[in-house]
């Protein structure tokens, strides 16, 4: 009996340890980020494209996924982040100039990055998109799926540290899994990959 038991033992472990795996779509870490250790972060707005559902509740689920990890003192969330832009007409300024030149050059201005990482006490910025937030028929199973992408910064030089993208897909019959929930699992998933 006891060969048994121990035989069944070693083949949860090996599930368990098998199932624990999760591999990205992508990760990407700058050679540089092995001496970038940010002590607070920010989330700005995210890119939803066409799942405007999604707005405002990817942010706080990524905030909320970081705030859990306690590898940062301070994680500015977006709720917060929007009253200091609405209260700080020089870091609207600086954000607005920021994300244009960001979202039409693809350029992350080192001067407005460092001045809006100051005044908002950043060391980075975590910049979320939303590839596809929905429920689906897959290969005849209902599934909730979620895919996301995300990119770091660093405030002081405006430099991409990692960027990564990832996706999850849940199966229901009758009860939809809540796609925030599902969210949080992609958000746990890739911020194993993070540099911190």
């Amino acid at each position: 009996m006891t060969r048994k038991s121990y035989i069944i033992c070693i083949l949860v472990v090996c599930v368990s340890a098998l199932t624990a795996c999760v591999s990205l779509r992508f990760s990407q870490v700058d050679p540089a980020a092995r001496d970038f250790h940010p002590q607070s972060i920010a989330i700005l707005n995210a890119d939803v494209g066409p799942y405007e559902e999604a707005k405002g509740v990817v942010e706080k689920v990524v905030a909320d996924v970081l705030r859990e990890k306690r590898w940062f003192s301070l994680v500015v969330d977006n709720q917060s982040l929007n009253n200091q832009i609405q209260a700080n007409e020089e870091l609207r300024n600086a954000m607005n100039e920021y994300l244009s030149k960001l979202k039409a050059l693809n350029f992350s201005d080192p001067y407005l990055s460092r001045k809006i990482g100051e005044i908002i006490k950043a060391d980075a910025f975590l910049i979320v998109s939303v590839d596809i937030w929905k429920y689906m028929v897959e290969d005849d199973k209902k599934i909730a799926k979620v895919s996301m992408g995300m990119k770091l910064y660093e405030t002081v030089t405006g430099q991409v540290m990692w960027k990564a993208g990832h996706h999850r897909a849940e199966s229901y019959m009758l009860i939809k899994p809540e796609l925030s929930k599902v969210a949080g699992k992609v958000a746990d998933d890739m911020f194993g990959y993070m540099p911190r």
